[in-house]
């Protein structure tokens, strides 16, 4: 059974070689950007001003074993495909790695 769930991928905040992306808030700075790009906003991104507080479910900040990364959903490309190339040409430019999440499949439902 095949899931047809769009894959995540990380954007680490270590370059390809080896170096600390600087500055140490890049992945925040990254996220914030594309805090407007959320489930059930107007293609094209803001809805209205809730949707500037917080981060978008697509684009999160996280840090990973010491490590800044942006876990970034394939969802993205869908609502705002430029976003995506935004967020993938990011961390082309700059170097840094960029690694799909790998997730188990759902379990199945429990048998009664």
């Amino acid at each position: 059974m095949t899931s047809n769930k769009p894959r995540q991928f990380y954007i680490h905040g270590v370059t390809n070689a080896g170096k600390v992306f600087r500055p140490s808030d890049w992945a925040e700075r990254l996220a914030g950007a594309m805090s407007s790009f959320r489930p059930g906003a107007p293609r094209g991104g803001a809805a209205g001003i809730g949707a500037f507080i917080g981060y978008s479910p697509y684009c999160v900040p996280q840090v990973i074993d010491n490590v800044r990364c942006v876990l970034v959903n394939e969802a993205l490309r869908d609502i705002e495909p430029m976003a995506w190339d935004f967020v993938m040409d990011f961390a082309r430019d700059n170097d840094l790695p960029v690694t799909e999440v790998c997730l188990l499949p759902d379990a199945p439902p429990a048998k009664r």
